[in-house]
């Protein structure tokens, strides 16, 4: 095959988000009970069916009164709890006791705190004034009857399913999850149950694909390990390609039984790039055999990961219906002095301590799985920045 220039990590994962969105076919549509969608992709946008909150709210324990009766002293007419209908009607120098959740009464503009205040006998004494609007949710402050609650092409999280919940969707209409692929290569490999010759290593790339496309929200088919062996290598792949999106683990840098891509060139493969200027997984595959994307993952642990976040990751979201897939990017604060060699985007292992510090985790390359294991996102060192101070702000990776 003819190589493509080595793209930079900004490229290739454009490269990636370009190409499937523009082939990629519609999902097909199912709906499933709101309590089995979670992690699905919504298909259809879910309307408001009122205004939320549909009365004034109050946002606290306390009373309900007119801001303008205050400061001073008022007299308590009544009590209004959440769940309940409210039929006072408050008027100058008067107050309503309410629960958090409870209808504001008519009359009433504003609520204060029960420990700003000090009632007792049925009167109330207000020290200082009260703003308009105090702790008061105005009605449809939230969302209005006949608005978007959630967009098609969103991910539903626990979050947005309580939306959907409260909007009265028993069900939702979601994509159908696609169908992931994950090819394991190598003649080194065995079984997890199996006890390895100290030249062989347990398959555990397969393991750790399936629970990233799961976690992703696709449906992982994993195939048997295939030796390094051209004519084994294409018969696996005639099966890998019938599904939704193919993830090949191993077999693609330049060694001589490295034959994923020699044996993809049988399905009139087309390779949009075969390198990227990143560390781990520089010799990451993408590309398209027919109707269907693949990608060549380098088979060390920690590449075969990182690749699968940044760029896999991505195609498959496309696949289920997500309309921007996203990357999970933060940044965080060095704890210690940080150095690299230029030229790469670097993705290496790290601890994230009390959400703000960044703790690099020493580790033995991209095989190293228990540097792995131990990390909880990944640092991003820029490719034109070799040093970096403790305290200074540096990109952080969540994935883990």
């Amino acid at each position: 095959m003819a190589h493509v220039a080595a793209l930079t990590f900004e490229q290739a994962r454009a490269e990636v988000l370009e190409r499937v969105a523009a082939r990629a076919a519609r999902p097909a549509v199912e709906t499933a009970p709101l309590d089995e969608a979670c992690g699905r992709v919504l298909a259809e946008t879910v309307i408001a069916d009122r205004d939320y909150p549909p009365e004034p709210r109050s946002m606290r324990d306390g009373f309900a009164l007119q801001a303008s009766s205050t400061p001073g002293e008022l007299r308590v007419v009544g009590e209004v709890r959440a769940g309940e209908p409210c039929r006072f009607t408050v008027g100058p120098g008067e107050a309503v006791e309410i629960m958090t959740g409870a209808s504001v009464p008519a009359g009433a503009d504003a609520v204060v705190m029960f420990e700003h205040v000090s009632a007792a006998g049925g009167r109330l004494r207000v020290p200082q004034p009260v703003e308009p609007g105090a702790n008061i949710s105005p009605r449809g402050s939230s969302l209005k009857a006949g608005a978007a609650a959630v967009d098609a092409g969103t991910r539903l999280t626990p979050a947005s399913m309580a939306l959907l919940a409260a909007v009265g969707a028993a069900q939702a209409s979601v994509f159908a999850r696609p169908r992931v692929a994950i090819l394991p290569t190598g003649d080194e490999l065995v079984g997890i149950e199996e006890q390895p010759a100290p030249w062989q290593i347990r398959n555990s790339n397969s393991h750790a694909l399936a629970a990233q496309v799961r976690r992703a929200g696709g449906i992982p088919v994993v195939l048997p390990p295939v030796r390094d062996r051209l004519d084994d290598t294409v018969e696996a792949l005639e099966q890998a390609l019938k599904q939704d999106l193919v993830l090949v683990s191993g077999g693609v840098s330049a060694g001589t039984y490295d034959l994923v891509e020699k044996a993809l060139e049988r399905f009139g493969a087309v390779f949009y790039f075969d390198r990227v200027l990143i560390q781990p997984g520089q010799p990451c595959v993408f590309g398209r055999a027919g109707e269907t994307f693949f990608f060549g993952l380098p088979g060390n642990p920690a590449s075969t990961f990182v690749c699968f976040e940044i760029f896999a990751r991505a195609a498959l979201d496309l696949l289920a219906g997500v309309a921007k897939p996203p990357l999970p990017f933060t940044l965080a604060v060095l704890a210690e002095p940080f150095r690299h060699k230029p030229g790469l985007t670097r993705f290496l292992p790290a601890r994230l301590e009390d959400g703000a510090r960044l703790h690099p985790i020493a580790w033995g390359g991209s095989g190293d799985v228990c540097a792995l294991a131990g990390a909880n996102c990944f640092l991003v060192a820029a490719p034109d920045r070799p040093n970096y101070e403790a305290g200074e702000l540096i990109r952080v990776l969540m994935a883990v």
